[in-house]
């Protein structure tokens, strides 16, 4: 599929894909097509990031290439390493044959069949579908060498391999950079980006990013879902509950044929929504309650 040709269509395109965005994310989504810019977005966990990634390349029928971060990635492992078994193997084959040339063998080690890509080497590949689109998920958990290392492979769309040269993208991959942002990212790598802070939704956005995602959810139970989230967010918790865990919550309450909220089903199914035990005790029994409370009377004033 070609790049939308309007703000309005990446909106609806994206809405199409399972993904419901604001006008603003839509722009940013839009301006990074249209310039071929990496598109830089932070935000707490869960609140939609990396689906945008997924909705994009559903969007436009590209593949999706996905570079989760961590702690200790080096240059090597997001590009490209050796198969040295397979080449343990070749070279014992060789010395059991006898007389193997040797710069034939080491060029043969070293060549494309004993290569293993990965994702930043696979998004540089041509592909008949277009430009893949390239996810490097959660930024923040890896340190400033491969910021430095991803800022000149960013600038120039390729890579080097020693053995092998450069290899430089017939054209540039769409990228998506995440971050919950747990240390900043460096403002040399930022201002390579189109930026854009991806906020928890508002009421209307949530509900109706909860249809989209679980059709099958009643509407008066979807409304008490999303204030009872919302309300929960306000509370002094440790991890504050994300759209992905007001999704989780819904399928769990529709996996048990809940039609109602109450205390007592809220108190049972609270590990979809927090994931620290003393986050759940402080909201069980009277806290859930209330929250509740405040959750239905803030819907009949609406």
């Amino acid at each position: 599929m070609q790049i939308p040709a309007s703000i309005d269509e990446v909106q609806e395109k994206l809405a199409g894909a399972g993904y419901v965005c604001g006008r603003a994310l839509a722009t940013v989504v839009f301006l990074s097509l249209r310039l071929g810019r990496p598109l830089f977005l932070e935000g707490e966990a869960g609140v939609g990031k990396t689906e945008i990634a997924k909705a994009l390349a559903l969007m436009l029928g590209r593949r999706l290439i996905r570079l989760q971060c961590y702690e200790g990635l080096d240059a090597s492992s997001a590009v490209y390493e050796w198969n040295f078994p397979a080449q343990m193997i070749a070279i014992r084959t060789a010395e059991a044959q006898g007389g193997a040339d040797r710069e034939l063998l080491q060029q043969e080690l070293f060549g494309p069949d004993f290569l293993v890509e990965r994702p930043l080497l696979q998004a540089m590949r041509p592909d008949a579908n277009g430009a893949p689109v390239l996810l490097i998920d959660e930024l923040d958990r890896t340190d400033e060498p491969f910021e430095a290392f991803l800022l000149e492979a960013l600038s120039d769309f390729q890579v080097t391999i020693p053995e092998l040269g450069t290899i430089t993208a017939p054209e540039p991959p769409i990228v998506i950079l995440t971050s919950n942002r747990t240390r900043e990212v460096h403002d040399a790598l930022k201002r390579r980006c189109l930026y854009h802070w991806v906020d928890y939704p508002d009421f209307e956005r949530e509900v109706e990013i909860l249809h989209a995602r679980e059709p099958g959810l009643a509407e008066r139970l979807s409304h008490e879902i999303v204030a009872f989230v919302q309300g929960l967010r306000t509370e002094d918790i440790f991890k504050k509950p994300g759209v992905a865990e007001t999704i989780d919550w819904a399928k769990c309450l529709l996996a048990l044929d809940v039609v109602d909220l109450s205390p007592e089903v809220i108190s049972d199914t609270l590990g979809a929504i927090l994931k620290y035990q003393d986050d759940i005790a402080k909201i069980q029994g009277s806290e859930a309650a209330r929250l509740l409370n405040e959750a239905r009377s803030g819907l009949d004033r609406g």
